[in-house]
């Protein structure tokens, strides 16, 4: 595939707790995108934003580009602007999602309208399922298209090594995410290019 096919992919590193794993599993998934062949990668680290919690009082539903955000956003605002598809890169916090991730997303809207979000969660015994569940509504409510298929990595602490899965079949796995999300983004990106998209 040439370059002027490709999709914009951006991976997101939700954590940024200190000492946090993420960058770890993002720079994984960056090669094994990167290998697939379908996506120009950009990985977006939510630890090098300006996200505050307090939000504006408008929605950036209605506010569209006239929404209020910090200067220091506009690097993150961008990236999710102009990608085709995203790997949100999740850990499990008390059985759900971090609170950066959150207001991150809380401070966009149109900038995940139809496009589709595969998962790649890290955890303890659940691997991080159950912050991937609840993000999976979260980016529904606005309008991305959330991919059936993720991965998932229980107990990462004993499970990785120098920065490699050590799971068999992970690098499968991550390719058969990475084939669901490229038919997606393909799918999606003509669709928004043919006609707007009813919001």
């Amino acid at each position: 595939m040439d370059n002027d096919n490709r999709y914009r992919l951006v991976i997101l590193v939700g954590s940024v707790r200190e000492g946090r794993f993420g960058p770890v599993v993002a720079r994984w998934v960056a090669e094994q995108a990167g290998a697939h062949g379908a996506f120009e990668v950009e990985v977006v680290d939510l630890a090098a934003y300006e996200i505050p919690l307090t939000l504006p009082a408008q929605s950036p539903k209605y506010a569209g580009g006239a929404y209020p955000r910090p200067s220091g956003m506009a690097g993150l605002t961008a990236a999710l602007a102009s990608a085709d598809a995203f790997v949100v890169v999740t850990p499990e916090y008390n059985h759900s999602y971090p609170a950066s991730l959150k207001a991150a997303v809380d401070w966009h809207f149109d900038q995940w309208t139809a496009k589709p979000v595969a998962f790649v969660s890290y955890g303890g015994a659940a691997g991080g399922r159950h912050a991937v569940l609840h993000l999976e509504n979260v980016l529904t409510e606005l309008h991305a298209v959330t991919v059936r298929d993720g991965l998932a990595f229980p107990n990462y602490f004993t499970a990785w090594q120098d920065g490699r899965p050590l799971a068999p079949g992970a690098e499968r796995y991550a390719k058969t995410v990475l084939d669901q999300l490229a038919w997606w983004a393909r799918t999606l990106r003509t669709g928004r290019e043919t006609v707007p998209y009813p919001s």
